[in-house]
């Protein structure tokens, strides 16, 4: 049998990383968006570490051998930053001046903006997430810098949108595939 006659298929990851940076992502922006306050912390804390974290880690390790770049980048970095996120809040909230935090979610802004441009010739709906993403984390950069609750509000809202986003796309990609066809639309490529 030669190398021809045997062809590998790997699963799709993007499922799973965007299930797990969607689910992770509405915990904290009904925190943020003032729905709960920050009792409910714990919980996505633990949702961070074990869905948002870790689940995101695997899809993007998983990406690799695809050859996609954009995925395995993608994810494992914000699985990265629900890691660092929990590891902050956990040990280190109260000795970080909110400034600092501000040049934190500004800086994911910056690094969600520029992935944002590799979606254009993606599907829509995963342009629309990180579109809405780099907002989020923009308005979230400025109400630490500012002070500004309305900000920090309006970036959990907009945090929200993405979650939905993300669980929309998730769902698309597991539906569209089981069913072999388009059930789920997610908006065709981009001119390239």
């Amino acid at each position: 049998m030669s190398n021809a006659d045997t062809q590998v298929k790997f699963s799709n990851p993007a499922p799973l990383g965007l299930a797990g940076f969607a689910l992770t992502t509405w915990l904290l922006s009904m925190i943020n968006a003032g729905w709960f306050g920050g009792e409910a912390m714990n919980m996505v804390l633990a949702v961070a570490l074990a869905y948002g974290g870790t689940a995101q880690m695997i899809a993007g390790v998983m990406e690799l051998p695809r050859g996609n770049t954009f995925g395995a980048t993608a994810f494992v970095s914000y699985g990265a930053f629900w890691w660092s996120f929990a590891l902050f809040v956990l040990f280190l909230h109260d000795k970080v001046p909110a400034a600092f935090v501000g040049w934190y979610l500004f800086l994911w802004g910056m690094f969600t903006l520029y992935m944002w441009v590799g979606t254009w010739r993606a599907p829509r709906a995963l342009q629309l997430i990180f579109l809405a993403l780099w907002i989020t984390f923009f308005l979230l950069a400025a109400s630490e810098w500012s002070g500004m609750s309305t900000l920090h509000v309006a970036g959990g809202y907009v945090g929200l949108l993405t979650a939905v986003l993300a669980f929309y796309l998730s769902a698309a990609e597991v539906i569209n595939e089981a069913h072999g066809r388009s059930v789920l639309p997610i908006g065709a490529p981009g001119v390239r």
